[in-house]
């Protein structure tokens, strides 16, 4: 099975001597009959002509964002639609520190943030370049954005010094957009569900009893999950987040809705629990609303675990079900006893106590606690929710294969 079958790949080819690669890449993805549309940069023309690339990847060959006639069909919005894929080949110091900063003043890097796919750089440049710390951080900004880095190797340069640097060679280019494809095909076939966020307990129609989450962290597993190919659902409790199309949204208030939303999305493959459930509701919900002046005596009762519910079901419990416990101490104590407890496969436990990441921030720190003892525990330092969520679903991929 040729797994690149009429796969769509935007090559968008930037200025640098590596550029002379990137006709090797287009042949050897043509002959795995690959549709492929390309952007050169105004300097990639300098390296490699709009005809060879034409004339190699059968297609028109896009080079300028103030192009009339391209325009009116919007090139930059199209463009990135059209493609299953966007591969940039050689990725240039240049070009990545517009990536990283938003940059987008020519077609390329307009296509690139005006994109909803998933983007594959090969970098290409001298090794001190490659070493400078402006280039480091820019390519740690890039992976934070969700963007996948092949290479770069390690050899001798056209400038004639020798170290990391060099684009990585076009089989290993296309042996990498396989590896894609071939994982995001074999996880269509699996199903994942989510919650996230707070619910209310009503006290009486205006008034609930809640706990604090903003439900960022579980929204980006979501969109985390289904770039990577997973059919999923997402049972949120109230937030204002927005979401992908392609998520399946649910959203609920209560505990009791998001149990009920729960078992009618079973069955699944895998399942994460980053909702911030409340542990108990009011007993007898007042119709209308209690004035001030009135007692106010609350009779509470326990919720139903969802996550304990779900992770002993005897015939719908997930191949991986995940908790989260958001902890202000003992943390190792505490995530490890509802590891256990919970008869979780993960916990993905964090301290709640440090205002600057967790509830309501962009940013987070967690440690994943493993029921398999074969695998070692670990912690995964600050870094943008986004990223955090990208680690996550690595790792869950790798467990489930």
């Amino acid at each position: 099975m040729n797994i690149l079958f009429q796969k769509k790949i935007l090559l968008i080819i930037c200025g640098g001597i590596s550029a002379y690669k990137s006709l090797e890449l287009i042949r050897l993805l043509k002959k795995q009959d690959v549709q492929i549309k390309t952007i050169l940069t105004k300097n990639a023309k300098k390296f490699v002509t709009p005809l060879s690339v034409a004339s190699l990847s059968q297609e028109k060959v896009y080079d300028d964002l103030f192009n009339s006639d391209n325009e009116a069909e919007m090139d930059h919005i199209s463009l990135s639609r059209w493609a299953d894929l966007i591969l940039i080949a050689p990725a240039t110091a240049n070009t990545i520190a517009k990536l990283s900063s938003g940059s987008s003043d020519d077609l390329a890097s307009t296509v690139i943030l005006a994109s909803n796919k998933e983007i594959f750089l090969a970098p290409a440049m001298n090794v001190r370049m490659w070493e400078h710390e402006s280039t480091k951080k820019n390519i740690k900004i890039l992976k934070s954005y969700g963007y996948r880095i092949i290479g770069p190797d390690i050899g001798d340069m056209a400038c004639g010094e020798f170290g990391e640097g060099k684009m990585s060679e076009p089989q290993e280019i296309l042996f990498e957009t396989k590896v894609y494809f071939d994982q995001l095909n074999k996880n269509k076939k699996l199903k994942a569900l989510v919650t996230a966020g707070p619910t209310n307990e009503y006290i009486d129609p205006v008034r609930f009893i809640t706990n604090k989450s903003s439900g960022k962290q579980g929204y980006a597993i979501a969109q985390s999950l289904v770039k990577r190919g997973f059919q999923t659902t997402l049972i949120s409790g109230p937030t204002n987040i927005k979401i992908n199309n392609n998520i399946d949204l649910i959203k609920v208030k209560t505990a009791d809705e998001m149990l009920k939303a729960t078992q009618k999305s079973l069955p699944v493959d895998v399942a994460i629990f980053s909702a911030a459930v409340a542990d108990y509701k009011i007993k007898e919900k007042n119709s209308i609303k209690i004035k001030k002046n009135d007692n106010l005596n609350l009779k509470l009762e326990k919720n139903v675990d969802i996550l304990n519910y779900v992770s002993n079901h005897n015939s719908l419990r997930p191949k991986l079900v995940i908790g989260f416990a958001a902890e202000t101490n003992n943390i190792l104590e505490n995530a490890k006893k509802k590891l256990i407890e919970k008869n979780c496969d993960w916990i993905i436990a964090n301290d709640v106590s440090n205002e600057s990441i967790g509830f309501d921030s962009n940013f987070n720190e967690v440690s994943i606690f493993y029921k398999n003892k074969k695998i070692k525990d670990e912690k995964l330092t600050i870094k943008k929710k986004s990223e955090i969520s990208e680690e996550i679903v690595d790792r869950v991929i790798e467990q489930l294969n």
